[in-house]
């Protein structure tokens, strides 16, 4: 595992508790140590619960994982995952490495979240090699495991990231190549659809407290504040130079992060968070950036239902699901359901997404996303296999069965 900050611990953990042997390279060795104390932290937290007994921690620590800030220590292992800053530069420059000392056969993976596998094994000799596999954080609670299968990827390359998957006890789905694969793509599209609510006249507040109400265990403000609002900014910049010229990108979410407010980590962002206290209040200087940027683009601000929010936030969320279907990005309806139950905290009694659309009916979202479109077509776009499901009169799960003939 290359990079032992939150995300490589946990994927080590993870392989750790499964069995594995780990080696893990970090950059210097004060690095070194900060991510052997993270595993340990972590597989004392199972020790604690009874996951695994005083023997089995003290192998895991002491002869299973080995730390390193060497790349020849990677010379005899099977498989390598990359967890290193979300940056193309950096990780293509890792991928060089690897290429070098790992042996013929080895697999290189990468966790990337968003970023494009093509071209990260394109910087290897070894194309067939590289596949992506994207961990959810934290990688030894969290379920999920996208499984990203690049153009040249091999057969029996992919067949080994499903078997890895299924050892350390993931749901693993099989993805293709886009910015962002299945979960992250379809989670920009309807956190945008949440932001356009709230230049339209909704508080972020109440999009969240519907959205909790629908039964979420949060609403997406409150999730951005929790992961670090920094992340958004940051691909809100990478993204700007190839913005589509129709795209509404509310400015006032940069401005919170041009203060030094990201969230739970510097005690305010959408929410504020006093010390020993769970969960936050609103932050009034969110609403008041907010009726400025009303303001500045002429928007006179309405009111929105609960249920309102809940339609639109659902029905951006199935209609971008919809297009990664009908791409090939995911084979099947079902993956995507998968991929938001167990990744990004989609209620558990809707069943997903798609199975939430196919109880509510096609036809009736087809006719909101239509009219929803007359406001904003280039969003709104409805998607090519949702308009020929509702022309056949067929639904979501039909294609789970086709797909399982």
């Amino acid at each position: 595992i290359i990079g032992g900050g939150t995300m490589g611990a946990g994927i080590a953990t993870a392989a750790l508790l499964a069995g594995f042997n780990v080696v893990l390279i970090e950059m210097k060795e004060d690095a070194a140590e900060a991510a052997r104390g993270r595993i340990a932290g972590n597989l004392s937290g199972a020790l604690k619960r009874g996951k695994i007994t005083q023997m089995k921690y003290d192998a895991m620590t002491n002869t299973a994982l080995e730390v390193s800030i060497n790349y020849d220590s990677l010379a005899s292992v099977d498989l390598v995952i990359e967890a290193v800053f979300e940056d193309m530069g950096v990780k293509k420059e890792v991928f060089g490495k690897l290429d070098a000392v790992c042996k013929p056969g080895a697999i290189l993976a990468s966790n990337t979240s968003y970023l494009d596998v093509d071209e990260i094994a394109a910087s290897t000799s070894r194309p067939a090699d590289v596949i992506g596999l994207h961990f959810f954080s934290p990688a030894h609670i969290m379920k999920l495991l996208e499984v990203v299968v690049a153009e040249k990827t091999a057969p029996d390359v992919v067949a080994t990231g499903f078997a890895l998957g299924k050892a350390l006890n993931k749901i693993s789905v099989r993805a293709g190549v886009c910015d962002g694969f299945i979960g992250n793509r379809i989670l920009a599209t309807y956190r945008t659809a949440a932001d356009h609510m709230v230049l339209d006249g909704a508080s972020p507040f109440q999009i969240d407290k519907a959205l909790v109400d629908f039964g979420f265990a949060m609403g997406p403000f409150a999730v951005g504040d929790l992961a670090g609002l920094d992340i958004g900014w940051a691909t809100r910049k990478r993204k700007a130079a190839t913005r589509h010229p129709a795209e509404r990108v509310p400015t006032y979410p940069d401005k919170i992060c041009e203060a030094g407010n990201f969230g739970q980590k510097t005690g305010k962002g959408y929410y504020i968070y006093e010390a020993g206290s769970r969960g936050g209040v609103p932050n009034p200087e969110v609403s008041e950036l907010i009726a400025a940027e009303r303001a500045e683009r002429g928007i006179t601000p309405r009111d929105f239902t609960d249920a309102e929010i809940v339609r639109r936030y659902m029905a951006a969320m199935v209609n971008e699901a919809a297009k990664v279907v009908g791409e090939g990005i995911a084979k099947r309806p079902l993956d995507v359901d998968m991929v938001l139950l167990f990744g990004y905290g989609f209620p558990r009694y809707w069943g997903g997404p798609m199975k939430w659309a196919d109880l509510q009916g096609l036809p009736a979202l087809l006719a909101d996303i239509e009219s929803y479109a007359k406001e904003d077509a280039w969003f709104w776009e409805p998607a090519p296999l949702l308009k020929q499901l509702v022309a056949e009169a067929r639904n979501f799960d039909d294609l789970n069965k086709q797909a399982a003939k």
